[in-house]
């Protein structure tokens, strides 16, 4: 087995590596990268098709492990595999392919222990919606970050930082990552500080999912949102208060995370940012510009170019 391309880049400590497994090679005997090695009964994944690559996800600083075994995990071409890096699953896999494994920290997820089951049972399928769009992408920038220009390499590194934990979000069903616009892994409503697993009560979820469900209303306002659950203003903003954030930051967070995904899926489809910004309920331009920024440290249109200014590049050759 050869490794090409392995490195930690950006400020978040995202590790990229490509591994390209020897013709005749036993892909039994490969582990994934990590801080652990498989156990005895560890869950396996296995792949059938030869000359392929396998997308993988290690998500590190993990705690103790799964009280109950995983099942086995059968992986088809681009799918997308989140594994815990502490304790690893087994792998079986055909001759010739390729590994392309993105090693994250779990807060940079904002994933809590509770949430990694869920997340790494099921692998992202290359065919689904998601996978359609973002498995490409990913492939590419395994091939290319680590080679890249420093500036450009950390451009590309929040992208993938923040597609992976789109990838996590979407798995676990959650409103989105926790912590305000440019603070990864600070709680928010989604996952109270000093609450292991992200408890939240029962109103406060049924009033995100709301949040969620109406993002691309431009009127959306503590009024509606307070209206629509019965209860008065003055509680909601208790609520979110004793969250650590306000209603306003929290919505405005939350359309500029669909904003940052729209902008780098609209690569492909050519959507403009003033039209990406309309439809999730900023009515001006300028001033989504200016949170977007503000949040995120570079502006909208550097953003979108970051995802494409990835090269297409060849795979690794095979060793001689």
């Amino acid at each position: 087995m050869t490794r090409s391309d392995t490195g930690t880049i950006g400020t978040a400590g995202l590790r990229i590596s490509v591994l390209d497994l020897r013709l005749g090679l036993d892909g039994a005997a490969v582990e994934l990268p990590g801080d652990g090695r498989p156990a005895a009964d560890a869950y396996r994944l296995t792949a059938r098709t030869g000359g392929a690559a396998y997308l993988f996800v290690g998500v590190r600083g993990t705690g103790v492990p799964p009280a109950e075994r995983i099942p086995d995990v059968s992986l088809q071409p681009g799918d997308i595999c989140f594994y815990d890096a502490n304790h690893p699953p087994s792998l079986d896999l055909p001759e010739r392919c390729l590994l392309k494994v993105f090693l994250v920290p779990r807060e940079e997820l904002g994933l809590a222990d509770g949430d990694l089951r869920r997340v790494v049972a099921t692998p992202v399928a290359g065919s689904s919606r998601l996978g359609t769009l973002l498995s490409p992408f990913l492939s590419e920038l395994a091939d290319t970050a680590v080679s890249a220009e420093p500036v450009v390499g950390e451009m590309l590194t929040r992208n993938a930082v923040n597609l992976l934990a789109t990838l996590a979000t979407e798995q676990l069903g959650q409103p989105g990552r926790s912590g305000q616009p440019g603070q990864p892994g600070q709680p928010g409503p989604t996952a109270s500080a000093g609450a292991p697993g992200g408890h939240r009560s029962p109103l406060v979820a049924r009033v995100l999912r709301f949040i969620d469900d109406h993002l691309a209303d431009a009127d959306l306002s503590p009024e509606v949102i307070a209206s629509a659950h019965h209860i008065s203003v003055r509680y909601l903003h208790k609520l979110f208060q004793d969250e650590g954030t306000s209603v306003g930051r929290w919505i405005q967070r939350r359309r500029l995370e669909e904003c940052r995904r729209d902008l780098v899926l609209g690569v492909r489809n050519r959507r403009t940012i003033a039209s990406v910004a309309g439809r999730w309920g900023f009515l001006s331009a300028t001033h989504f510009s200016r949170v977007f920024r503000a949040a995120y440290g570079m502006s909208p249109s550097e953003w979108r170019d970051s995802a494409g200014q990835v090269p297409r590049l060849s795979p690794p050759r095979a060793p001689r």
